[in-house]
């Protein structure tokens, strides 16, 4: 594997159920699940961690970012999604709002980063408690982290609280 520890796609395991996205770390988007059925026994949980990739690409065919060659080279702690980002709608018809929170990563980043990019990885859990055995699916999203006015420019690989992954 020549000196490689972990792809992206082995953190993510596999690339189903991962939406991808560019935001500012400022940005706190909300996005609505749609189960069109009752969610009335479900639970809901997220949590989100930042991970810093050694380089990533874009495809010149439809411009989507492109993992093929990135490998993780470190994380920073894992944190909770509080519950008043995640909000059920309507119980009976099936919808539910997740809002990723603002300010998930708050260190370094590089303006127009290809190398030494932070990514965080934010995963949605819902889990049927009105079946036996309770059934849990979850959904993940990967944050390519941007930067903006507001962030300190600098390489994500330095900043406190970064655990590289040992590479032997």
């Amino acid at each position: 594997m020549s000196g490689r520890v972990l792809t992206v796609s082995n953190y993510l395991q596999g690339a189903d159920n991962v939406q991808c996205i560019e935001l500012f770390p400022s940005s706190q988007p909300t996005y609505t699940y749609d189960f069109n059925a009752s969610i009335s026994s479900y639970t809901f949980e997220a949590d989100y961690q930042t991970i810093i990739i050694d380089q990533m690409s874009y495809s010149t065919a439809d411009g989507q970012p492109n993992f093929t060659l990135s490998t993780v080279l470190g994380s920073y702690a894992n944190a909770e999604v509080g519950n008043a980002n995640i909000n059920v709608i309507d119980a009976s018809a099936g919808t539910v709002a997740l809002t990723i929170p603002k300010n998930r990563y708050t260190g370094n980043i590089t303006p127009d980063a290809r190398t030494n990019v932070p990514v965080t990885i934010l995963s949605f859990r819902w889990t049927d408690t009105g079946v036996t055995p309770n059934t849990t699916d979850s959904h993940r999203w990967a944050i390519i982290e941007r930067f903006e006015p507001d962030v300190t420019i600098g390489d994500p690989t330095l900043g406190a609280g970064y655990t590289a992954i040992p590479t032997s």
